[in-house]
């Protein structure tokens, strides 16, 4: 089950519960030390060096409760209660060049800016060039509001204990925080529940694409119809194509752009690709729709964009637009009850919402709430470091997976291809929310595998990889 993001006052509260019921704090520290130590060990290799700094509040309890654990590293410690005595002694052992940093100075609890011996210390740390992950939030930082008190430690992973805090998700914290992780099961009372905004888990989707019948046949699965593809932009069709086989509906037709049907078509073989035209009943029999990846030759037929609108507004199948087909939408509600998914990234959701995209970024639950709300309460995704995924109402889920890899060119023609290749079966269709989630959530996965054994894939590989979970 996803995780509620918390304020200070909710993870406070959620602690006194924990000790009310009778739950040992010591029992917890030791847990986080454990869960602490597994990260660690994915981040360094035997006989590394591994630095673990400590302050005088629990996240130093927990940061040294990490010293049970080592098995096969070499670990060094420092304790740190008077910043200006124990800076020689940082300088010191950060000068070994240690494989990682454990930071456990300031947690949560920190209320007020930092004096200058503690900004001398942070920047000491920073200025190392080494890794580090911090424990719960980065020592510095405001874990309400995401900015830095003075001076924040940048970590490269950060782990919030028990749930994510709710300034770790802005982006004014995200040079600070790093990759984002949590330790939930670290002995705190059960019966969270959910709040407005949740953290994704890769726990969500346990059993969520069921087995196939062993009886099905291509028409079980839908069919989904791509329109996608121009000139100049061919590639793009073909990896949203890929990306929509991955999902593995029954079937998948992509129309696109007669100027680029040749090479599209020479790309593609389980792949039915038909040039793009007005005739009446292209579309007939499919089960879903994906317009837009790779529509952005200046040449577009006027045709194209106003297809869009009307199967926006009246297909009784679910669409999903992305791309430069979400500039056609115009002011088109879908029909009541239909299913719709929109996939901006924020400079997209910008031009969407008339503001830019510094607006959207400062601020991005409110900006899926916007869209989905001037959409008929549609489904959006609004892409970039952890996605957002929600409608007007209801829950939003931040994506807890993927890396600054995917960051490339098709990345996000994978993605529509596969979440529209999952929405064209039926059974995906019933919960459209819980499916756009599972195809973000997917697609981060496939980016983390793929970044664990190689630091040069390219987007091709993104498609082999996608779906395998």
């Amino acid at each position: 089950m996803s995780l509620p993001v918390l304020s200070i006052a909710q993870m406070r509260a959620w602690e006194d519960a924990t000790w009310a019921a009778g739950f040992s704090d010591a029992e917890v520290i030791r847990r986080v030390g454990r869960a602490l130590v597994q990260t660690a060990l994915r981040l360094t290799r035997a006989g590394e060096l591994i630095l673990v700094l400590s302050g005088k509040g629990n996240n130093g309890a927990d940061a040294r409760a990490t010293l049970e654990f080592f098995e096969d590293r070499r670990v060094d410690t420092l304790h740190i209660i008077q910043p200006e005595a124990d800076l020689g002694e940082l300088e010191v052992l950060l000068g070994l060049q240690p494989a990682l940093v454990i930071d456990g100075l300031f947690g949560i609890g920190l209320n007020r800016p930092l004096d200058r011996a503690w900004v001398r210390l942070i920047e000491c740390v920073n200025a190392a060039g080494c890794p580090v992950l911090s424990v719960d939030v980065p020592s510095g930082l405001n874990a309400d509001t995401g900015e830095p008190m003075g001076a924040a430690v940048v970590a490269a992973v950060t782990v919030s204990v028990g749930a994510p805090k709710r300034g770790m998700l802005h982006p004014a914290a995200w040079p600070y925080v790093g990759r984002l992780e949590v330790a939930d099961e670290v002995g705190l009372v059960p019966g969270l529940g959910q709040g407005e905004l949740n953290w994704t888990l890769a726990g969500d989707f346990r059993g969520f694409r069921p087995p196939r019948p062993v009886a099905g046949h291509k028409g079980s699965f839908g069919h989904l119809a791509i329109l996608a593809g121009s000139t100049g932009y061919h590639g793009a069709a073909v990896l949203s194509a890929r990306g929509a086989q991955r999902a593995q509906p029954g079937l998948v037709t992509l129309f696109t752009e007669p100027a680029v049907y040749t090479p599209v078509a020479a790309q593609l073989q389980a792949v039915m690709v038909r040039p793009w035209s007005t005739e009446k009943g292209l579309f007939a029999g499919v089960s879903a729709i994906l317009i837009g990846p790779g529509l952005a030759a200046p040449e577009m037929p006027g045709e194209i964009p106003a297809f869009a609108r009307e199967v926006w507004r009246e297909a009784d199948i679910p669409v999903v637009v992305d791309a430069s087909a979400l500039d056609w939408l115009g002011n088109e509600l879908p029909r009541q009850g239909a299913v719709r998914v929109i996939t901006p990234h924020p400079g997209e959701a910008g031009r969407l919402l008339g503001v830019s995209s510094g607006t959207i970024q400062s601020d991005r639950p409110a900006a899926v709430r916007a869209l989905s709300a001037k959409w008929g309460g549609c489904v959006v995704v609004l892409k970039g470091y952890q996605t957002v995924v929600g409608r007007s109402s209801g829950n939003l889920f931040f994506n807890s997976s993927g890396n600054p890899q995917l960051a490339q060119g098709g990345s996000g023609d994978v993605l529509a291809g596969f979440l529209a290749g999952l929405l064209a079966q039926p059974v995906m269709g019933i919960d459209s929310l819980k499916t756009a989630r599972f195809a973000v959530w997917a697609h981060g996965h496939a980016a983390d595998r793929l970044s664990d054994r190689s630091s040069n894939w390219i987007i091709e590989e993104l498609v082999v990889e996608i779906g395998k979970c």
